[in-house]
């Protein structure tokens, strides 16, 4: 393959990802109380929030709570460090899961040692009983926030990049008792379809190189 139409090929790759808009991403937890180490292991590995545009909205943005489990876990209490962004929106419940605004405690446990500050008025927990009507494994958590004037979805995407907004979670219903908090991991964990674009490209782009090199030799 001619020099020219290779590096045609790599250019159309580039831009198809920078001009893919940025519409979710997906943020794993880590630990910061480590009461547990066990406990801390299953939290890091199957909570996670996605962050995306509400659906119908050009002002609000869903936190979608998730707990894949298997292991016993129960996310009871929800913590946003951030007071310049949103006012709060709407709570979504999925079946078997009951939250109400405002958690108590007004600050995520444990996160003054992270300097942590809560903004209450964007905190949501579990009614009671609170582990049951927490998300367990299998079951998710809606919490949609209204961005306020002047900012957009890039500006959430910004701060949470940077470290402005961070989202707390207080966890309970581990099996062997006690409970976690954990704060957002700020490195979005990569999409399934945005893998397999990535891997067909570089793949397509290997062979390209290697059927160049064949000819030329």
């Amino acid at each position: 393959m001619k020099k020219g139409v290779f590096l045609l090929v790599v250019l159309l790759v580039g831009a198809l990802f920078l001009s893919a808009p940025a519409m979710a991403i997906q943020l794993g937890f880590q630990n910061i109380t480590n009461n547990n180490p066990v406990n801390a292991a299953i939290g890091e590995a199957q909570l996670s929030v996605e962050v995306t545009p509400y659906p119908s909205s050009t002002n609000q943005v869903l936190f979608y709570f998730s707990n894949v489990g298997p292991s016993r876990s129960s996310i009871a209490d929800v913590y946003f460090d951030d007071g310049d962004l949103f006012t709060f929106g709407l709570i979504l419940n999925s079946t078997g899961v009951s939250f109400s605004p405002e958690a108590a405690p007004v600050n995520l446990p444990g996160g003054r040692t992270i300097h942590f500050v809560a903004n209450q008025a964007l905190s949501a927990d579990s009614n009671s009983p609170v582990q049951p009507n927490g998300v367990n494994p299998g079951e998710n958590l809606g919490i949609v926030l209204v961005l306020l004037p002047g900012n957009d979805f890039q500006n959430v995407l910004d701060e949470l990049a940077s470290g402005d907004l961070r989202v707390g979670i207080h966890v309970q219903g581990f099996a062997s008792g006690g409970s976690e908090s954990f704060v957002n991991n700020p490195n979005p964990v990569p999409e399934p379809a945005t893998m397999l674009l990535l891997g067909t490209g570089l793949i397509g782009l290997a062979a390209f190189g290697r059927k160049r090199f064949s000819i030329g030799a």
